[in-house]
């Protein structure tokens, strides 16, 4: 046991020596893999931003049928429970809002009592506010009911209240899939320039390895110090990335926090929790451990 950990001991210190010998090289692939591996943890703080906001609105669809002010008293009742009756499946619920009850609820507020109290009649028509069932194709349900409520009689405009949160749903839905394969695209970029930089450690080195495979060294011997340059490599570069997209989010969050502001609410992003921080530097690490022992595979086999 203690000649194994002598062994990882020494592999490890090896592969430092030769991080710390090419100071600019090594920099260089740091920094093109963390600026890589910085862009997905931007993108996912976002949308860890965005989900509880997107959660609290109303998902179910609202359809709203305004009618025509000629229309007679006692008209939006019929309707609405006509409407109720003709499509069971479809429709939650059913509320009726008179014209006068509408009145009533924008004179209570003062921003409109000023404006209202000047008017000679009442401007408003009967609305109905018809909540339909939630389910996986309410967006196609939702655009065929609001057609065929449109050509009834004595319907002005009808109006679909809740449509743009099914958009918004869908828009995060897309940049989640984004993500992952933002995510892929990010692993292929630690392969490659993991194995490109050991393979020139390698091609540099070849000689010596095969010197110390003549007097007696294991392939594993010669080419753990690469594994681990290789794992270093990684590690090194996520605690960059995370550091790069901490610096990036203060000015998108102070930016972002005053356009929630505008709307009365507060946003705030922040970095993803750290076990999901650290689970992806150890991957990242693996990804470069992986592409090293390739590597060395290819440029050292004797």
């Amino acid at each position: 046991m203690t000649r194994w950990l002598n062994q990882h001991r020494y592999a490890l210190a090896v592969a430092l020596r030769r991080l710390l010998h090419q100071p600019f090289s090594s920099l260089c692939n740091i920094l093109v893999i963390s600026l890589s591996l910085a862009v997905p943890i931007v993108v996912a703080a976002v949308l860890d931003t965005a989900r509880p906001v997107v959660s609290q609105l109303p998902v179910s669809a609202e359809v709203t049928l305004y009618l025509e002010r000629s229309a007679a008293a006692g008209t939006a009742q019929t309707l609405g429970t006509e409407l109720q009756q003709r499509h069971p499946d479809e429709i939650e619920s059913v509320e009726v809002i008179t014209r006068d009850q509408a009145l009533a609820q924008l004179r209570a507020r003062p921003a409109w009592s000023d404006a209202l109290a000047v008017l000679p009649d009442n401007p408003l028509p009967d609305a109905i506010v018809v909540t339909l069932h939630q389910h996986p194709d309410i967006a196609q349900t939702t655009d065929r009911l609001s057609r065929e409520w449109r050509e009834l009689k004595g319907v002005d405009m009808v109006q679909v209240d809740s449509a743009w949160v099914q958009r918004l749903q869908a828009m995060l839905d897309f940049l989640r899939m984004g993500l992952w394969m933002l995510a892929m695209g990010v692993a292929v970029v630690v392969l490659a320039t993991v194995f490109n930089t050991v393979r020139l450690q390698a091609l540099t080195q070849r000689e010596e390895i095969a010197i110390a495979r003549l007097v007696g060294a294991t392939e594993s011997f010669g080419r753990r110090p690469f594994l681990y340059l290789g794992a270093l490599t990684g590690l090194l570069s996520s605690a960059l990335a995370v550091a790069i997209a901490w610096g990036a989010l203060q000015p998108l969050g102070t930016a972002i926090n005053r356009l929630a502001s505008s709307y009365g609410t507060e946003l705030a992003l922040r970095l993803p929790d750290g076990f999901s921080l650290l689970l992806a530097g150890v991957v990242v690490a693996i990804l470069g451990s992986l592409s090293a022992r390739w590597s060395v595979y290819r440029n050292t086999h004797f």
